[in-house]
């Protein structure tokens, strides 16, 4: 490999790493209600119950599923300034948590959260496919969605410390300082390819050899409208709406989950509700080297993904029997099991917006199927406050082992890998005939 290629290299696994990052502290702030909720008495305190809980969570998500404004705006104002208003945004609505007096107040600042952190899958892919050749963003992606696991497995801890050194709220202020933290980090190290100082034309030359090659037949403008018009979007858009309930499930529910059916104290919670993150860390790379490897046997690149995905869906059925077993560590293992198997197929259907779309249309189209991936996690979690006190938690876990393996069917249903003859045949595809 020419020495250019060796910096270029260093340079893009930098700003991944600075993305991962991001994402690590997204996760974090996100996951910490749940903890909270878990081990103190945040719930008497606000006066809610898993009803309220619900709609808490409910409103996060209604705020996340705004996505495609967090796309939309990085894809015109630019991925650096974009970003760094939205985490700081979310940092500061996190440290306002600790002012909630009731939980409508609370709702409403998950709400507002909830649209500020819609923004870091938008920001992700952009990322990817502004640093990264079409054949290595699936490892990049991967990379960086490691934050998201991470950030849900430090949140634990984290918050157990903080509970027991001062108090619920101050675990909110805490986590949402480290964010602002980060942000000046960002604005300090982060730079796209083409402004980047520290690499010449030839680095630069090398970065757009591995681009894909879109032809730009609809002006520079992305159009929400002619991308719901896309077969291959609704390819992308349906299975997430069907994968993401784990995650929500995952992240909102399983600490309330060990401690009222499992008998979890704040230590135990503490030990062990991050394992399925730990889980899902090694998903977030399984992933991409399934596809790599595929590749190297001769399947193309968008079918080697569909193919990472339904080995996912085929592992995502082990979380039916959570709520069968006796032992809590055994369903704690096939909790660890469904992180894995998620991440796998999730961060496989996500990076698909960069094979299939150009440069100018990832961030909007990421927030878009962000959309339809949080609105399932909405349903979900609705209907588990709605539900668990008269059904528990058994037919959610059986249903959340099942609807991967329809997205699955879904991708081998709608996505048509791009024609190598015609690099604007998956793009331009309808949705009717």
């Amino acid at each position: 490999m020419k020495p250019a290629a060796y910096r270029v290299r260093g340079l893009r696994w930098a700003m991944i790493g600075l993305i991962m990052a991001g994402s690590l502290l997204n996760y974090l702030t996100r996951s910490s209600l749940s903890v909270a909720v878990a081990t103190s008495p945040l719930m008497a305190t606000l006066h809610m119950g898993p009803r309220e809980y619900s709609w808490i969570t409910g409103a996060f998500q209604g705020g996340i599923m705004l996505q495609p404004i967090c796309g939309y705006v990085l894809d015109m104002a630019g991925l650096k300034i974009g970003f760094a208003i939205f985490a700081t945004a979310w940092s500061v609505i996190t440290m306002a948590h600790g002012l909630a007096t009731g939980w409508p107040a609370l709702a409403g600042l998950r709400g507002l959260m909830g649209f500020a952190e819609g923004s870091i899958h938008p920001a992700g892919m952009k990322t990817v496919s502004l640093w990264f050749p079409a054949k290595e963003r699936g490892l990049a992606a991967g990379v960086y969605n490691i934050g998201a696991s991470f950030g849900a497995m430090l949140a634990p801890p984290l918050v157990a410390w903080a509970i027991v050194a001062y108090d619920w709220r101050a675990a909110f202020v805490i986590t949402g300082a480290i964010g602002l933290v980060w942000v000046l980090a960002w604005l300090f190290f982060f730079q796209t390819p083409e402004r980047h100082r520290g690499l010449s034309s030839g680095e630069r030359a090398y970065i757009a050899a591995g681009q894909e090659r879109f032809v730009d037949v609809d002006g520079a403008k992305p159009s929400i409208w002619r991308l719901l018009g896309r077969r291959v979007f609704w390819g992308i858009a349906l299975p997430r709406f069907l994968a993401d309930p784990t995650w929500g499930t995952l992240a909102f529910w399983v600490p309330l989950y060990l401690k009222t059916v499992r008998g979890f104290d704040l230590a135990h919670i503490a030990m062990f509700a991050w394992l399925p993150f730990v889980a899902a860390d090694l998903g977030c790379l399984f992933g991409p080297v399934v596809v790599l490897a595929l590749q190297k046997r001769g399947v193309q690149l968008v079918d080697a993904r569909r193919w990472a995905f339904t080995l996912g869906a085929v592992m995502m059925t082990g979380m039916m029997f959570v709520g069968q077993v006796q032992s809590p560590y055994l369903a704690v293992a096939l909790l660890c099991l469904g992180g894995f198997a998620h991440q796998t197929l999730s961060v496989t259907v996500i990076t698909m917006a960069s094979d299939l779309f150009p440069k100018r249309e990832v961030g909007t189209v990421a927030g878009m199927a962000g959309t339809f991936g949080n609105f399932g996690v909405l349903l979900f979690s609705l209907l588990i406050g709605a539900l668990v006190s008269r059904v528990g938690y058994s037919p959610f876990f059986i249903a959340l082992g099942l609807l991967d393996l329809l997205g699955a069917v879904l991708l081998w249903t709608l996505v048509k890998p791009p024609a190598l003859s015609d690099p604007t045949s998956a793009i331009s595809e309808p949705l009717l005939p």
